[in-house]
């Protein structure tokens, strides 16, 4: 098991080797309870439309219904938080991230975006289709990637936690659809599991992280329970050198990238 020292989280061998081999790793007590309530109490602020989040940005994951009620969301979905709320920039989840990326993957590791996903209780509905991250991306030959999963709440099979299917980051990444009709309708990518899948569920605890490679085929459950919300903070690591091309064709991962932008990317997505 890792271990904490300062800012940085000391990724042992064995959490090196899961990653490695799965594509995902659990790593326990990455922040403190302390650490985490800091982080909660902005969280909260997003969900109850303390802090001004513009257009697209904040939406329904599932359906992409945004200026409207997000209480009614099946997921609700922050993109870029940081952007919004500049004071979160550095927080004490960055830092920390930064430095698991850089154990996981080498250096030159940078933050690429942020991102909240939060279930509210009683939505069976808050379903994560299954996907590979990187059929968002484009065709780069620097593929290192690590992105930091932290639960805000404890995260169970019950409320919705995050399933991966191990060792799919070394396949080539499958065909993907938009969720529904056009990527200009609806962002979100799905894609299909094959009839020797096996998902596996990761239950973590308030606190602790999951590290993924954005190859790895995942997703999650609905939110089944009556009192238990589902929060979850992302911080995604990428190379500087692909975080340098994407910017330059003007993709930031935010919802309200034009949509020519989206069409480029789209040209330029990953298929090998």
């Amino acid at each position: 098991m890792g271990t904490r020292v300062d800012t940085t989280y000391e990724v042992s061998d064995a959490e090196i080797a899961a990653f490695e081999r799965d594509g995902y790793v659990h790593l326990p007590n990455v922040l403190s309870d302390t650490e985490v309530a800091s982080l909660e109490t902005v969280y909260d602020r997003f969900m109850r439309g303390e802090i001004d989040v513009r257009g697209k940005d904040l939406c329904d994951m599932v359906t992409g219904e945004y200026g409207t009620d997000p209480d009614g969301y099946a997921i609700f979905n922050v993109m870029l938080p940081r952007r919004y709320h500049p004071p979160w920039q550095g927080n004490v989840f960055e830092q920390v991230g930064l430095s698991i990326a850089e154990q996981l993957c080498g250096e030159g590791m940078v933050l690429d975006f942020d991102q909240l996903l939060a279930k509210y209780p009683g939505r069976d509905d808050a379903v994560f289709a299954w996907h590979q991250d990187q059929a968002y991306w484009i065709n780069t030959d620097d593929r290192r990637t690590a992105t930091c999963w932290l639960a805000i709440d404890d995260s169970t099979i019950e409320n919705g936690c995050m399933q991966f299917l191990p060792g799919s980051h070394r396949e080539a990444v499958r065909p993907h659809r938009p969720v529904r009709g056009s990527r200009e309708e609806q962002h979100t990518l799905v894609t299909d599991l094959r009839s020797d899948d096996v998902m596996v569920p990761v239950q973590i605890r308030r606190g602790d992280i999951t590290v993924h490679n954005e190859g790895v085929l995942h997703g999650s459950g609905g939110n089944t329970t009556t009192d238990s919300r589902r929060r979850a903070y992302i911080n995604a690591f990428r190379s500087i050198d692909t975080v340098r091309q994407e910017r330059a064709l003007g993709f930031t991962h935010s919802h309200n990238d034009a949509q020519d932008v989206l069409t480029r990317v789209d040209g330029l997505l990953a298929a090998d």
